[in-house]
Parts: C-alpha cells; sequence; structure tokens
C-alpha cells in the first residue's frame, strides 16, 4: 500500500470531547442524517456537533494522520483542511472517554457470527441498553452506547467468540465511509435507534463471553448432561480434567449442577472434592462455582454505578474495527 503523506495543517485540538456539544441520545439522529452526505460535508457536521474525528484512507480503516485516533480533533479549521486534501477519506472516531462512546462489534465472517453469542448475553449483563445499531461492511453490527468519561473502559477483542470491544485505545469507522470489498463498496449504515440507552459493563460483558465460549466447547466435546444430571459420574469427569483444563471443567460441571436445580451449597458438596484432587486450591473452588451461579441467576442491573474495568487503559496503540 502506497504510503499517504500527513498534510501540513494545525496541530489539531485532541483534547475535545462529546459530552459537552451532543448527548447519547442524539448519535444515532445525528449520524442518520450524515449518512447521505459526502464524505467532507458528514466530517465538517459531526466535528460541529462535538465528535471528534480523523481521516483514513479511502475505502478502508488505515489512519492518514501521523498518530492516528490520537490526532481526531472537532476543530472544523483542521477537519475542513483534512477532508479537503482527501475528500473521499473514511471517517475515523475514537471510542471511549474522548468521544464519549463505547461500541461493541459483533462480526459476522466466514469463520463464525458473534450475533447469536451477543443475544445470548446482552440481557444477561445489560448490555442491551444500546443507543445505535449500525450495520457494517462485513454484515457485522456495531452497538453503540454512551461512555462514561470518568470510567474508561479498555477495548478488547476476543476473535473466536467475533465479538469485541471498543473503549479507550479504540477507534471505529462511521457513517457515511464505506470499505471496498471483492463485490464493490460496502458501506456503514444506521439501521436502528435504542430507546433506553446505558452504558455497558464491558469486563462483565467479556466474562459473559468467555464463559460462552468455554460451555460451547465443552458442550461439544462431551454432549450436554441430560435433565437428570448423574452426579458421581460429572465428579468422575471433574476429576479427570488434565491441566488447563481444571477450572473450565469445574464451571461446566457447576453450571450443569444449576441447570439440574442444585443449590450453590449442593454443587460445592457434589465437586469439590473432585476438583481438590486435581489440584484446584479451596478458593479457586468457591469463585468458580459461585461465577457459574452468577452466569445462570445474574446480580439485578445497576445502571447508575456500573463496575469498570480494571484492565490497563492503552493510550498509544488503536484498535480498529
Amino acid at each position: 500500500m502506497a504510503a499517504h503523506p500527513t498534510p501540513a495543517v494545525p496541530a489539531p485540538t485532541r483534547t475535545s470531547t462529546m459530552g459537552g456539544h451532543v448527548t447519547g441520545a442524539e448519535v444515532a439522529v445525528l449520524l442518520a442524517e450524515v449518512q447521505a452526505l459526502p464524505n467532507p460535508s458528514a466530517a465538517s457536521v459531526m466535528a460541529g456537533a462535538g465528535i471528534p474525528l480523523f481521516p483514513c484512507i479511502p475505502g478502508g480503516k488505515t489512519p492518514l494522520t501521523r498518530h492516528g485516533f490520537l490526532d481526531a480533533t472537532t476543530d472544523l479549521r483542521t477537519v475542513s483542511l483534512w477532508w479537503g486534501r482527501w475528500p473521499d477519506a473514511n471517517l475515523g472516531m475514537p471510542t471511549g472517554p474522548t468521544s464519549g462512546i463505547d461500541v461493541v462489534d459483533v462480526d459476522r465472517r466466514s469463520s463464525g457470527d458473534g450475533h447469536e453469542m451477543f443475544r445470548r448475553v446482552s440481557q444477561r449483563v445489560a448490555a442491551d441498553g444500546w443507543m445505535l445499531q449500525i450495520t457494517t461492511p462485513s454484515g457485522g453490527t456495531h452497538f453503540y452506547y454512551p461512555a462514561d468519561p470518568a470510567r474508561p473502559q479498555a477495548s478488547w477483542a476476543c476473535g473466536s467468540a467475533h465479538v469485541d470491544f471498543r473503549g479507550a485505545g479504540g477507534y471505529v469507522i462511521v457513517p457515511p465511509s464505506t470499505i471496498t470489498t471483492p463485490e464493490g463498496r460496502a458501506f456503514y449504515r444506521v439501521v436502528a435507534a435504542g430507546e433506553d440507552s446505558h452504558s455497558v459493563n464491558a469486563q462483565r460483558l467479556r466474562e459473559a463471553v468467555d464463559h460462552g465460549i468455554v460451555r460451547r466447547r465443552l458442550d461439544a466435546r462431551v454432549g450436554r448432561q441430560p435433565a437428570t444430571v448423574d452426579v458421581s459420574r460429572l465428579a468422575q469427569w471433574v476429576g479427570q480434567r488434565p491441566e488447563g483444563e481444571r477450572n473450565s471443567g469445574l464451571f461446566w460441571a457447576a453450571c450443569r449442577l444449576v441447570e439440574a436445580g442444585h443449590d450453590r451449597n449442593a454443587t460445592l458438596s457434589a465437586l469439590a472434592g473432585a476438583a481438590q484432587s486435581v489440584g484446584l486450591l479451596d478458593r479457586e473452588i468457591h469463585a468458580t462455582v459461585t461465577s457459574a451461579y452468577r452466569h445462570a441467576h445474574p446480580e439485578p442491573r445497576q445502571l447508575s454505578n456500573p463496575t469498570p474495568s480494571q484492565a490497563t487503559v492503552p493510550v498509544v496503540e488503536a484498535v480498529m474495527l
């Protein structure tokens, strides 16, 4: 790919945020309006509304500026110079505190489709409060959520589940941008707006997705237990797990007992001995069984004060969608 020189433009204002200009509820309306505009006009409208942007290569996701998403700005003169130089440039928007928007990306690829996984876990972890749905050129979906600038959440990717999160340290491509595919140009399009949006807890979402992957893999390997669970057989299976599968095996077995109606103490009594025999510590056993019950019976939503992610927030490398 040929190099794209950085234009001689004033240094952008990198501290602009959405918070003082446009609310989360207005983002859906704004993007729906600009998706029919030429890219330069859309960039000016969005920047004028307080959404920081930076240009990416036409038909792609690679930034055209030297510092990528760190160059994002709402400064209209800078935005005008960028899209005056590159009128076909795609629009990149940083996620997280910079824009006030977090995004969950659900992919659809030849290797799998993340929509079913996201559908199964979204209500369980209160991830159904999106404010905007945007279809992507691959057939996937971007779910937009209002971000709390005071509680940044780090971006993460879970390729095997085809569900990713873009918060601090990430960015997305927004309408009216297009991606060049073998079939031609494909668009980012607004398809739905939510009525009761709220922030998403990225840490709980990742835990739910990880648990979903474990259950899917183990179900495929040993088959689902019948409605009447053979507890002794299940404990024996836990006691045969090799290193690297001990915690996940215990979690799967505990989930089977949850589904069969066993309470937490009964499950601990049934499985603890087998788990100890393969080297798990008591605290690990209690935490894993508790996690299985929380997974099956999540706590009521606490939308006003979600638990923040404890992951370190990346500040240099961007993760893009």
